[in-house]
């Protein structure tokens, strides 16, 4: 190797060093979710992250900082977005890598401008703060603009934690809040250790202080959570669709009976429009029992994905239309013109795909109100709020064979999980290959079925809680603390020189 050669070659190699840091911090702060929760990697990674930020002197270098730390995380917390590329391999495998590439990076964008603009502080205890401030508000960001993504929220570490308690009180963001400010004042450890490690004693001090919730009121009703475990390369194929149909009626007809049957997303393969012959046969089975469906449905030149509740004669009662679409699933931006040159949906019907319903409802059921969430809606705490009135039970069906079998149905029930503690309202999720669950108004599972499994579960039906605070003020309340916040860092840091 020539001398210039070596001049080249050593700053490359400084450049990858650094890179690849924060890449494996995020990496490693994704394991704190659903399935593996390391909750150690949280201190870890946030801690020597912050570090980092403390040592850049410019605000583009923060900038990047923050955005490959993003992408290592958001990389690995979302991996199971190539699952649906699988299904049919031959026409999508390929954009696999690209869909999780560009997904990560653009969302490491958020933690990149929130990075960015705390390394524009130069006080080292004020940066922290106003990274806890800005990181906070990147993450609404994320959670509401361009249809929002909040999957992956860091909320999302605690569920199985005594901080769970916390959420019908303060919600995600408020939780998320709280982890940053526990945790990242650990980059002043070198320089001053009592403060930098006081908020995260304070922190496990309040969880050891924490009462855990009470056991659960049942009430007398009896829901069957219906569990086909139908693949996604399956169920809809001519050979295999109805066989699942016929174990869904097999588990239907069980004795005893229940006081409501939920089967799962587009559990009946066939158009609501043509459907009156399966239909009379999941009345036959279901012997009087009301029973709730996913079916699509065309009205008006659109297609819904809908919820139905069929009555115990057989007739089609009423019906929720998926309001929260997923971007490039259920739908495609300017569709029929992609569709065109081969880019649609992967559960679309036509180039467009979906139509949106018109917004939440409440559905009146023999057992109690309940609001209706059908799969990628349960990610979405504001949609919860958005309810016309307040339910007695949440019901939410989904197909989470589209999410593979490792990382992603498992981050979708403890996302499911969070939007019951966060109401105080029980939750029946019932999907397609699992996990179905009862769950109580503390965010609890009390009866399951594991994902892979065929089968159905007889769970009794828990008492709604009081409403919660959340559910009165929603995230406005940790939106305004965190203006505030960042307000008091812009007017301490112009002290020393203009923001």
């Amino acid at each position: 190797m020539s001398l210039a050669q070596r001049r080249v070659s050593a700053p490359a190699l400084l450049w990858y060093g650094s890179a690849l840091l924060p890449l494996a911090l995020g990496a490693l702060l994704a394991q704190a979710l659903a399935p593996v929760q390391f909750l150690w990697g949280i201190p870890l990674a946030l801690g020597l992250i912050s570090v980092q930020v403390l040592r850049v002197n410019s605000a583009w270098a923060g900038a990047g900082l923050g955005w490959l730390f993003g992408v290592g995380y958001f990389g690995f917390a979302l991996s199971w977005i190539v699952e649906p590329f699988q299904i049919d391999p031959d026409r999508h495998a390929w954009m696999a890598p690209f869909a999780l590439l560009f997904l990560a990076a653009g969302l490491a964008l958020f933690w990149g401008l929130a990075f960015g603009l705390a390394a524009r502080v130069p006080q080292r205890g004020l940066r922290l703060l106003a990274l806890i401030a800005a990181w906070s508000l990147a993450e609404f960001g994320r959670a509401y603009l361009f249809t929002g993504l909040p999957w992956a929220a860091f909320g999302q570490f605690w569920i199985d934690s005594p901080a769970a308690v916390l959420l019908p009180w303060v919600g995600p963001h408020g939780i998320a809040l709280l982890t940053l400010a526990a945790v990242l004042p650990l980059g002043l450890i070198r320089q001053k250790p009592l403060l930098a490690i006081a908020p995260l004693l304070a922190a496990l001090a309040l969880l050891w202080l924490l009462p855990s919730p009470p056991a659960a009121v049942l009430t007398a009703k009896t829901v069957r959570l219906v569990q086909p475990n139908a693949p996604q390369d399956q169920k809809w194929h001519p050979e295999y669709r109805w066989g699942f149909v016929r174990r869904q009626l097999s588990y239907t007809s069980a004795q005893p009976r229940p006081d409501l049957i939920v089967w799962p997303e587009t559990a009946v393969p066939q158009l609501l429009n043509t459907a009156d012959d399966i239909l009379a046969a999941i009345a036959e089975a279901a012997d009087g029992v009301p029973v709730i469906t996913g079916i699509q449905r065309y009205q008006d030149q659109r297609y819904f994905n809908s919820l139905m509740v069929l009555d115990a004669l057989g007739a089609p009662g009423q019906i929720y239309d998926k309001a929260h679409l997923v971007p490039f699933g259920e739908y495609v931006p300017f569709g029929d013109v992609l569709a065109r040159f081969g880019i649609s949906g992967f559960a679309s019907q036509t180039g467009s795909g979906y139509a949106a319903g018109p917004g939440p409802q409440i559905l009146d059921l023999a057992i109690g109100k309940a609001l209706p969430l059908i799969c990628y809606e349960a990610v979405f705490p504001q949609l919860l709020n958005a309810a016309p009135a307040r339910a007695d039970m949440l019901i939410q069906i989904t197909n989470d064979a589209w999410f593979g079998t490792y990382s992603g149905p498992y981050q979708h029930l403890v996302q499911a999980r969070m939007r019951a503690a966060e109401q105080g309202l029980p939750m029946i999720r019932v999907a397609n290959t699992g996990v179905s669950a009862m769950i109580d108004g503390y965010g609890r599972i009390r009866e399951s079925l594991a994902q892979g499994e065929a089968g159905f579960v007889d769970a009794r039906l828990p008492q709604p809680l009081a409403p919660t605070l959340y559910s009165r003020t929603g995230d406005l309340p940790v939106f305004v603390l965190l203006l505030l916040l960042a307000g008091f860092v812009v007017a301490r840091n112009r002290r020393h020189r203009p923001f």
